[in-house]
This record gives structure tokens, sequence and C-alpha cells, in this order.
């Protein structure tokens, strides 16, 4: 039952004003618990160190190998070819280094054989840090 037959109805309206009073009340309340929450620092002195200068390089030894079976230790020329010949080389090379690095220039047409020879005559001199020297092609 319509007893306002006459009267419109009125738009309704959103009242925005206790809207904004709460977001109000919600960013004060974010900015006073903000700067309370500060972080303590630390004064903290960290230690200084002094480096001494690097010390000499580490030592290395290199066996040249090429095509013909030739082994070069150092840019000597080996007559003895055998494994306990170049065995011989590099700790005369070593000179009673600690932990040597050798590195191996082996030719391309070189030997397996040859390559693998040095291998074992530094392992069987008790040089265990070995690397394999390599170039890169013309025109990279």
């Amino acid at each position: 039952m319509n007893f306002q037959r006459g009267k419109r109805h009125e738009e309704l309206e959103m009242n925005l004003v206790p809207l904004i009073d709460v977001l109000l009340v919600i960013i004060i309340f974010l900015v006073v618990s903000a700067t309370f929450s500060r972080t303590s620092e630390l004064q903290i002195n960290l230690p200084t160190a002094e480096a001494n200068q690097a010390q000499d390089k580490p030592l290395t030894i290199e066996v040249g190998v090429d095509a013909s079976g030739k082994y070069v230790v150092n840019g000597k020329v080996l007559a003895d070819t055998s494994v306990s010949g170049i065995g011989a080389a590099l700790q005369a090379a070593a000179q009673g280094g600690k932990e040597p690095t050798i590195i191996i220039n082996a030719d391309a047409k070189a030997t397996h054989q040859s390559v693998i020879d040095v291998m074992e005559a530094s392992r069987t001199a008790g040089y265990t840090h070995i690397t394999f020297a390599t170039q890169q092609p013309a025109g990279k």
C-alpha cells in the first residue's frame, strides 16, 4: 500500500563525511605508529686489514709436445722421452717448489700417447695441477 502516490521518491545519496572521518583517523594512526617504530642502529667499528703485497707468482712449468714427439720443458729439449725422463725433467724444473702448475702446450697433430706420457710423468712426480694451453683460431 502506497499512501504517497503523488510524491516522487528522493534519490538516495551516499554520505561520504563519515567515510572521510574514518580514513583520516586511520591515516593519523599509521603516521603515529610509524614514527615510534624506528629501528635501532648499532655503532660498529670494523677492523681494518693491511694486505701484504701478493707473493711471487705461482710456479708454472711449461711442457711443449710437438707432432714428431719431442718434449720441451721450460724451453729445454729433452733427450730422454720416457715417462721417468719427463718426470725427472719436471722435478728439475720445479727446483723443489711446492705445488707447481704443469701447462701442457701440445701440437694439434701430436699423439694422444705423448700427452698422456706428460700427464703420467707429472703424476709420478707428485704434481697434480695440470692444465692445457689453447689458442683462439685466427679471425675471431
